[in-house]
């Protein structure tokens, strides 16, 4: 039994069916995908925020094509990302771009970094140290952890504008965090795995259709295809070991139903506090240390303009408030009723700032900063503004979290966990969620002397 269909319980499940196990699902919400999803909003399919992966993010890719669906989350042929910068003195947008070449690392940022024009010749120079200094660092290092990144940055030379216009700009998109508040551990996996491992790793994908045709309609098709028994608007309630050595799961389905379930073995890949909540006396040495372990926020802000405004499919900004702009026209089904208007997707992490404001003043506060970024929004209609808000999108990855981060058995014989939270050494993304999946599923597999393959192995050799 796997509780939980966000991408970690959705990958458990298909890897221990496809290995022959009988497999049931249950989740709370009536749908699958976890924090990656969907809604409908008037005639338009709107994505509960905006969510990408890289060229390395290897098992989410793996994912996509288990689902069918690889091809609906292409990749950049290569790394290019336009930043705007409106804190130039002219008062005008600079654009300047972040993009690779072909050639072997590190010089396949090396033209990229020498002509950026958002930072001066001598802070380009320091940028090149560090990245050289971050290479040499060990991301598994425990001693990492305790360290954050804007202190060791800082150590290395790098100014307040060099953190802004380079490396926060990556790492709080990434991390959920600022250099201050990020482990530097968990940053130098990102820019060590993303942009000093192979010339390609960091060439960014996204979904060009809703999130919920790949993680709830086609993860719904997979599960039945692979014999998966999936309850929606199941919750799980309370987890027991019974007389008989099984797992005896307590459900809530709905005003006054439920039962009790039974399993052999259990994958519990819900948030850190539900799995606290459900887990039996035990299981954990410290279960406690699994409530230190934060959240951080992620607003988005959508707005559907008039016209077209945006000619790019998304860029990163400086200078304002304003983080990464995606154009989501398309993908929302607006382009089929309104060709021309366009709806972009304001992505802001990190947002404790913001994440509790008021619709109206967020409005009077964002638009025209994208006035500012954007010329052509000038003057332009706003058919639509609207805010989703995730108050607890990830773990927060500050100093220290990577030992309250669990691995996925449990002192507890058949339970294993799951969840972008435990301790894949990725930050809280994707990535980490469907690898956290396949870490509890080998666990499960090899605790029950059940042979099986791992399928980030195979794409690796």
């Amino acid at each position: 039994m796997v509780i939980g269909g966000g991408l970690a319980g959705i990958t458990a499940a298909l890897q221990l069916a496809d290995a022959g196990l009988r497999v049931t699902l249950l989740e709370g919400r009536p749908r699958l995908g976890g924090l990656a999803f969907s809604f409908r909003r008037g005639e338009l399919t709107v994505d509960n925020g905006q969510h990408v992966h890289l060229r390395c993010c290897t098992a989410y890719q793996w994912f996509l094509d288990r689902l069918d669906a690889l091809r609906l989350a292409p990749l950049q042929r290569r790394l290019d990302v336009p930043v705007l910068d409106v804190g130039h003195p002219s008062g005008r947008p600079r654009l300047g771009r972040l993009r690779r070449t072909a050639l072997p690392v590190p010089l396949h940022l090396a033209a990229s970094l020498a002509t950026y024009p958002h930072l001066s010749l001598a802070e380009r120079a320091t940028v090149g140290r560090a990245a050289l200094a971050l290479g040499n660092l060990d991301p598994a290092d425990p001693g990492l952890d305790d360290v954050d990144f804007g202190t060791w940055l800082r150590r290395h030379g790098q100014s307040a504008r060099t953190v802004e216009a380079l490396w926060d700009l990556v790492g709080i998109a990434t991390l959920n965090a600022t250099a201050d508040h990020a482990s530097l551990g968990l940053a130098a996996m990102v820019f060590k795995t993303g942009l000093l491992s192979e010339p390609g790793a960091a060439d960014i994908g996204w979904a060009r259709v809703p999130l919920g045709e790949l993680h709830d309609t086609r993860a719904r098709a997979a599960l039945d295809k692979a014999g998966v028994r999936t309850e929606l608007r199941t919750r799980a309630t309370g987890l027991t070991r019974g007389p008989d050595g099984r797992w005896q799961v307590d459900t809530e389905a709905g005003p006054g139903g439920g039962e009790r379930l039974t399993a052999d073995t259990v994958v519990l890949a819900v948030p850190q506090r539900e799995t606290h909540a459900l887990l039996p006396e035990g299981a954990l040495d410290d279960p406690d240390r699994l409530l230190g372990i934060d959240t951080a926020p992620i607003l988005n802000l959508h707005v559907v303009y008039d016209r077209k405004v945006l000619r790019q499919p998304f860029f990163a900004a400086l200078g304002s408030p304003v983080q990464w702009v995606f154009d989501r026209t398309d993908s929302s089904g607006l382009r089929e009723r309104d060709a021309r208007a366009q709806y972009l997707a304001v992505s802001q992490s990190a947002a404790h700032d913001d994440i509790e404001r008021p619709v109206a003043e967020l409005r009077a506060r964002y638009l025209p900063e994208l006035e500012r970024l954007l010329p052509a929004a000038r003057g332009a209609g706003v058919k639509d503004f609207f805010v989703t808000r995730e108050r607890t999108a990830t773990f927060a990855p500050t100093p220290g979290v990577g030992r309250l981060r669990p691995h996925a058995p449990t002192n507890a014989p058949g339970l294993y966990l799951a969840g972008a939270w435990t301790a894949t050494g990725w930050p809280a993304t994707m990535e980490s969620a469907v690898r956290s999946g396949l870490n509890a599923a080998g666990a499960a597999l090899s605790g029950l002397g059940r042979p099986h393959h791992n399928p980030l192995r195979e794409a690796a050799v």
